[in-house]
This record gives structure tokens, C-alpha cells and sequence, in this order.
């Protein structure tokens, strides 16, 4: 391997990026690409190169093919889904991982990598002010990083599973008997997760009237009726900042209910989890002490790159005891082996890439404040956008909470015909949803280059394309 090319290219790279960030701050790219389906497919040849090219060629080809072809979550215009970090911190700590190539698997094969990861994960869970029981220091549960979201209830419902079937999960599958509940408003990863861990599709519990959260008295029936009919309640995961509204389901209600019946209770906070960094936003933690496993998306909204989720665990053995593996080539010898985590016993993969180092680079860079400040600053822009959809004939605001704003015409064509014109709008995105059967758009606050003034224009940019055709 040759590593002369490197620092030059290296450099250059870093220039392109750090031009890339200003042009998106001033807006002056588009939030979606102008290609068709098949556009970057055409500037592909079908077959490698047979010759190794320069690095410098492979980056003009990377600015000319891809990047105009992206679309940009970092854009001021992007208000879709919800945020995706970044931070030049983060950026760097990526190259610094990618360049370093170790593999993590276990504490003997990096073990400055799994103490780095769970010191990370202790560092977090007493900034969010989680239960104690959910740090590494405890002794009794800790944190890992995953990719995503969706790891962390896959990884939860495994967990949930093979407690509530003694063990036999692990080698006879739930045998048809075990069941996991959530709401409608769960995200769609849950079903996912569900079907993968064997337990099938989740029972739906419904709603309290008015609201879009699980109904506690309705969980508990139903959890006692299928106790009743010879099923076996295996998990019940609870969401705070649903993807439609940013809802908050009753955790500690539904805790309460789990805790009296040992239903594991696993609650996805991937998105507002990270408000709790700020004090006045601890709210999102009530009725964490019930929780069996709690994940957050630090790449959604702490400028951390995808991918970035931390999922915690009460009980490590109950986690290690459903997804461990240890043939002899997968065991720490010596005696540091009870002594030592091993990750790939905390997630489904065996393989992992050292996912620690992005995070610390951007919590000792950015500090816990500049995180809370970067919260903030998007929740206050959403606060800006709500009153201006408050503020305006024709509109109705749906939901606000946190950095998400959810509207809608007053009329579901008025609301069809305007999701289809933003639809083709370039310099802004928004996320077409459903909220009691009415359609609605969405819109994320967390780019970091938004302002007052970027919001002033997407809005700008919904009412001229609400406007009617004349």
C-alpha cells in the first residue's frame, strides 16, 4: 500500500469539503438533485479499472459524478425526516477511524477501543442524566454504539425475548408464543425488528383519545389477556418524539405496567433523546427507572455523523445472555476475561468498526454546551416556523414539539396539491405524513446552517407553492 499520494489528497479533500459546507450555508446548492433515475448510473463504467488511478482523479470524479447527484441533509433547506449530524469533529474523527482499520470486536482485538466506547457511553448517559444503572461504572448495565435505531430495538426485543422464554429463545426461537406491543405511532422499524427477532408482528395498543401515545390502562388489559390465553408478553416498546409527531408516549405509566407484569420494556428515544441534554428538556427522561434498554441517535442531533446510536441496558446479562457467541477463536484468554467487555456480544453483528472516537472528538470539541446551544438553537427555529404557520390564513398547525413542525392546509386536496408542488422544489424538503388519517408535511429543524433567515425562505417557498394555479 502506498501512502505517499495520501496527505496531498487528504488535504485536498478536506479543501473540497470545507468549500462544500460554505456553499450549503449559503445556500447556493440545491437541496435535491436535477437528475433522473439513472443518472449516475450512466456515468459509471459497467466494469472496474484494471489500473490502480490517482487519488486526485477519484476526487474530481467524486465532485463532478456523485455530489451533484446527492441530496443534501445538511442543506437549511433540508427539513425533512429529522436530522442527520455532522460537524467537521466529527469528520475528522472519521478519518482518523478509517485510517487506524481496527476492528472491535472484542476488548483483546482494540482495548483501547472498547474502554474508549464505554467510557463514551458513560460520559453520555450522566450528560442526558439517565438512571445510573445504565453506566458501565455501575457494574450492572452499560452503553453500546450501533448503527442505528432500528440495532437498538432489534437488539432490545432479543434481549426482551429470550428473558421471557427463560432462554429458550435462543435455541427453540419463541415457538409461536411470545408477543411484542407498541402503538400505531411507532416507527417503522419496530414491525422490522419484530418480524427478524421471530415474535412476528407487534400487537397494536391503542391510543388515548386526543392524543397519539399508548393508552397504559389499554397495554395492561391487553397484556393480561394474552397472559390469559397462553401467550407470553415478551416486550413493549414505548417511543418519545414519534416520527409523525414527536408524541411522547407515558413511560413511566407504561413502565409501571411492564415492571408489575416483568414485561421488558425497551423505549426508542432516537430522536428526542437528545433533549435531555438540555435541563429544561428532562422531561423526554420520565419513567426511564422502569426501562429495560433506552437507545438515542447521537447522529441525529448531537453533530455526529451517521452512524451513531447509543442504546443502554440495565442489565448487560440479560443483553450478553441472548447474543453472546464465544467459540474459542472469540475469547478474551486470561484473566482479564471476566474482567473485560466484549462488544460483539451486545449487538447482532460480530464484526464492528471503532465507533467511539467520532463521539468523543465531538463532545471534547464541541463540549456539552455547545451541544445544548446547537439544541436550542434549532428548537427556537422551530418556534419561529410554528407561529408562522399559526400566523397564517389557509394553514393549520398540527404538532410542535421540540424541533419538529407538523401542518397541513385547510383542505386534505389543498394539502395533496401542495405536497406534490414541494415535491419539485429543489431548494426545500419537507416529509409527507399521515396523521389521523388527514395528510401532513413535516418539517425537521437541524441543519447547522439554519437561521431565522432560511426559515423565512422555506416558508416563503410553502406558501407560494400553496398558493392556487391562476
Amino acid at each position: 500500500m502506498n501512502s505517499e499520494p495520501f496527505p496531498a489528497a487528504a488535504a485536498e479533500a478536506a479543501e473540497r469539503l470545507a468549500a462544500h459546507w460554505r456553499a450549503l450555508a449559503a445556500a447556493e446548492l440545491p437541496v435535491t438533485p436535477p437528475g433522473a433515475p439513472g443518472t449516475t448510473l450512466k456515468e459509471l463504467p459497467l466494469t472496474a479499472p484494471e489500473q490502480g488511478e490517482e487519488l486526485a482523479a477519484i476526487l474530481d470524479d467524486t465532485w463532478r459524478t456523485i455530489v451533484p447527484q446527492l441530496t443534501h441533509w445538511q442543506h437549511p433547506g433540508f427539513l425533512g425526516y429529522f436530522p442527520t449530524g455532522n460537524s467537521p469533529a466529527s469528520v475528522l474523527a472519521e478519518l482518523v477511524t478509517a485510517g487506524l482499520g481496527v476492528q472491535c470486536m472484542m476488548w483483546s482485538t482494540s482495548p483501547a477501543a472498547t474502554e474508549l466506547e464505554q467510557r463514551m457511553c458513560d460520559w453520555l448517559a450522566r450528560a442526558l442524566a439517565l438512571p445510573e444503572r445504565f453506566t458501565h461504572a455501575s457494574g450492572r448495565g452499560g452503553g453500546v454504539i450501533l448503527d442505528s435505531a432500528s440495532s437498538g430495538v432489534l437488539v432490545g426485543l432479543a434481549a426482551g425475548a429470550n428473558r421471557a422464554s427463560g432462554g429458550r429463545w435462543r435455541s427453540h426461537g419463541t415457538e409461536g408464543r411470545h408477543r411484542v406491543y407498541c402503538s400505531a405511532a411507532a416507527n417503522v422499524c419496530v414491525p422490522k425488528a419484530a418480524r427478524i427477532a421471530g415474535v412476528g408482528e407487534p400487537v397494536p395498543v391503542p391510543v388515548l383519545p386526543g392524543t397519539h401515545t399508548m393508552d397504559p390502562a389499554a397495554l395492561a388489559e391487553r397484556l393480561d389477556a394474552d397472559r390469559g390465553s397462553g401467550l407470553t408478553p415478551a416486550a413493549v416498546v414505548a417511543t418519545v418524539g414519534t416520527t409523525a409527531t414527536c408524541a411522547h408516549d407515558p413511560v413511566p405509566e407504561i413502565g409501571a405496567v411492564c415492571a408489575e407484569r416483568g414485561v421488558w420494556l425497551h423505549v426508542d428515544a432516537a430522536y428526542a433523546g437528545s433533549a435531555a441534554l438540555c435541563p429544561e428538556h428532562r422531561r423526554v427522561n420520565a419513567g426511564l427507572e422502569y426501562a429495560d434498554s433506552y437507545a438515542v441517535n447521537a447522529h441525529k442531533w448531537m453533530r455526529t455523523g451517521t452512524p451513531c446510536d447509543v442504546l443502554w441496558v440495565a442489565d448487560r446479562h440479560a443483553l450478553t445472555d441472548a447474543l453472546g457467541a464465544a467459540p474459542t477463536y472469540l475469547r478474551t484468554a486470561g484473566p482479564a476475561s471476566d474482567a473485560v467487555v466484549d462488544f460483539k456480544d451486545w449487538q447482532i453483528p460480530l464484526g464492528r468498526p471503532m465507533r467511539a472516537l467520532k463521539l468523543w472528538y465531538v463532545l471534547r470539541a464541541h463540549g456539552l454546551e455547545g451541544l445544548r446551544s446547537a439544541i436550542r438553537h434549532d428548537i427556537g427555529l422551530a418556534a419561529s416556523l410554528a407561529r408562522l404557520v399559526a400566523d397564517e390564513p389557509g394553514f393549520r398547525l398540527v404538532a410542535h414539539d421540540l424541533g419538529l413542525v407538523v401542518f397541513r392546509c385547510d383542505s386534505d386536496e389543498r394539502t395533496r396539491e401542495l405536497t406534490q408542488r414541494l415535491s419539485e422544489e429543489p431548494g426545500l424538503l419537507c416529509t409527507p405524513a399521515e396523521v389521523d388519517g388527514r395528510p401532513v408535511l413535516r418539517a425537521a429543524l437541524g441543519s447547522p446552517y439554519a437561521d431565522e433567515a432560511s426559515v423565512r425562505r422555506a416558508w416563503a417557498v410553502v406558501r407560494r407553492c400553496a398558493a392556487p394555479a391562476r
